[in-house]
C-alpha cells in the first residue's frame, strides 16, 4: 500500500446543533474544534445540523429546519409555476410506404 494517501480515521464526537445530543464514532472528518467526552479524553467535534436525533423518519415527526431558506426558494422556484398546456400531437403518419410496396407487386 502507498503511504500517507489514507485519511485519517480516528474518534469524532458529532454533535447535533438542533438538539444539542452528541454521539461518539470513528470517522475521517476533518475539523478544528475539539470537546471533552464523558470519559475525560478529548476528541475532535464535528456540528451537525439534522441526525438521528432529529431527522423525522427517526422520530416519526415532521419538523422542517430551514437554516438557509432553502425551503422558501424552493417555492418561489416551483410551487408557484403553472403547468404548461400538453405539446400538440403530431398528425399520424400516412401509410404511404406500405401502399408504395402493394403498388409495386
Amino acid at each position: 500500500m502507498k503511504a500517507d494517501i489514507h485519511p485519517n480515521y480516528r474518534y469524532v464526537v458529532f454533535q447535533d446543533t438542533s438538539s444539542g445530543d452528541r454521539i461518539l464514532t470513528r470517522s475521517t472528518i476533518e475539523t478544528t474544534e475539539t470537546v471533552t467526552w464523558d470519559d475525560g479524553n478529548e476528541y475532535p467535534l464535528a456540528k451537525v445540523e439534522i441526525s438521528a436525533f432529529t431527522h423525522p423518519f427517526f422520530t416519526g415527526t415532521m419538523k422542517i429546519i430551514d437554516t438557509a431558506g432553502r425551503v422558501e426558494r424552493f417555492q418561489k422556484r416551483y410551487g408557484e409555476r403553472k403547468r404548461k398546456a400538453p405539446a400538440a400531437t403530431m398528425p399520424a403518419e400516412s401509410n404511404a410506404s406500405e401502399t408504395e410496396s402493394t403498388d409495386a407487386e
